[in-house]
């Protein structure tokens, strides 16, 4: 990159860490504080909480980084028209790329970050989450919840303890979960105990109620049953890995004995579909800011303030994105329609890039043509020329 490309680029990206930092630190924070209680209740140390808070922290990046990007590249471009910098690179006859140059560089560049994050650091972040939850939701059953009283674990999910035995032995265990609203499920036990891992809940001898709206209550009695605790789901006696705790070769070729892939093959579908397409939003993004502010414009062109327009599309296109990856994880739609759909964006996105550019040449060349005709009168008839102006 040149000397002035250089100097947009360390402009964009200043502005574009300082959109991240404070976006990706609230949004952060108030994840983090959802689980606090779950950590304070169940007597865990500081350096729990800092662990359970350091793996929330992968899942957010790939998020906010795109955002980040529209908010760094929209803001600087508009900062530098309103000091008539655009203008005067324009004027100078420098090319359209040296403006839109940096911004696809650094979008690049976060790309290949937002691919690594999201295919290699976040499934390893998720399941050690999950396990931090666990070992968790194991203390608190074992050692902290009181006998004979029920207590709240989370919205809908309520547990209470007969008596408790040595060896994190529970007597009469009884959970009642209605977190889903489509159904409601009652567990009964004369005895559970949390594994020597910690994170699994086994329960013997008991019985399921589930109720289903609308329909009767059906009754499952079982000798032993258990459950993941990083969920409090049933588990069926193993740990549960999940599509999004899956690395990206598992996704491409999945195991067909797997018991989560047996269960909800979609998921794993939608999942790999949507790392494989996630990953650019940062140069989709930057396409928008670039069609958007790129280009030079006078304050009574535009009665809306750039960056408004620009969050306005990046959202509208980022919950397009997420129902399409949803509908293909609920069997409606086929992965090609999230590609297709990618394409049309960014191709759209590259035409009115194109239409801009055109349009600013279309605009200068009635005055380029008369400056040339000026100085090629004055070569001409040099007395005229210098009379004329002197006139």
């Amino acid at each position: 990159m040149n000397l002035l490309e250089n100097y947009i680029f360390g402009r964009i990206f200043r502005m574009f860490v300082a959109a991240l930092i404070p976006v990706l630190a609230i949004i952060w924070v108030t994840q983090v504080l959802g689980r606090i209680n779950l950590v304070t209740d169940s007597g865990q140390s500081i350096g729990s909480f800092v662990a359970l808070a350091t793996y929330m922290l992968p899942t957010l990046i790939p998020v906010v980084m795109p955002f980040a990007v529209i908010i760094g590249v929209t803001q600087t471009l508009q900062t530098m028209n309103n000091d008539n910098e655009l203008a005067v690179i324009d004027a100078s006859g420098a090319p359209r790329r040296t403006v839109y140059k940096p911004a696809l560089i650094l979008a690049g560049i976060l790309c290949v970050v937002s691919f690594g994050v999201d295919n290699f650091l976040e499934p390893i972040s998720r399941y050690g989450m999950r396990k931090t939850i666990a070992a968790t939701y194991a203390d608190l059953l074992s050692s902290v919840i009181e006998e004979k009283a029920f207590r709240k674990i989370d919205d809908g999910l309520y547990v209470q303890i007969s008596e408790r035995m040595q060896g994190r032995v529970l007597k009469g265990l009884f959970v009642a979960d209605s977190r889903d609203p489509r159904f409601e499920m009652i567990y009964y036990a004369r005895e559970g105990a949390v594994d020597e891992s910690g994170g699994t809940l086994i329960m013997k001898d008991g019985e399921i109620h589930r109720k289903i709206e609308g329909r009767s209550v059906s009754v499952i009695h079982f000798d032993s049953y258990s459950f993941d605790l990083s969920e409090l789901s049933a588990s069926r006696g193993q740990a549960t890995l999940r599509a999004g705790d899956r690395d990206l070769g598992f996704l491409f070729n999945p195991d067909p004995n797997d018991p989560y892939y047996k269960e909800k093959p979609n998921d794993f579908r939608a999942e790999l579909h949507r790392r494989l397409t996630d990953w650019f939003f940062p140069v989709t993004f930057a396409l928008i800011s670039l069609m958007v502010a790129g280009s030079a414009h006078s304050h009574r062109e535009r009665r809306l303030h750039p960056l408004i327009s620009a969050l306005f599309l990046a959202f509208v296109f980022r919950w397009s994105a997420f129902y399409l990856a949803n509908r293909i994880e609920g069997g409606v739609n086929s992965p090609v329609q999230l590609y297709g759909f990618m394409i049309v964006i960014n191709l759209l996105l590259l035409a009115g890039i194109y239409r801009s550019v055109t349009r600013l040449d279309r605009d200068s060349l009635f005055p380029r043509f008369a400056d040339s005709c000026v100085q090629f009168y004055g070569r001409l008839v040099p007395g005229r020329a210098k009379s004329g102006g002197a006139a």
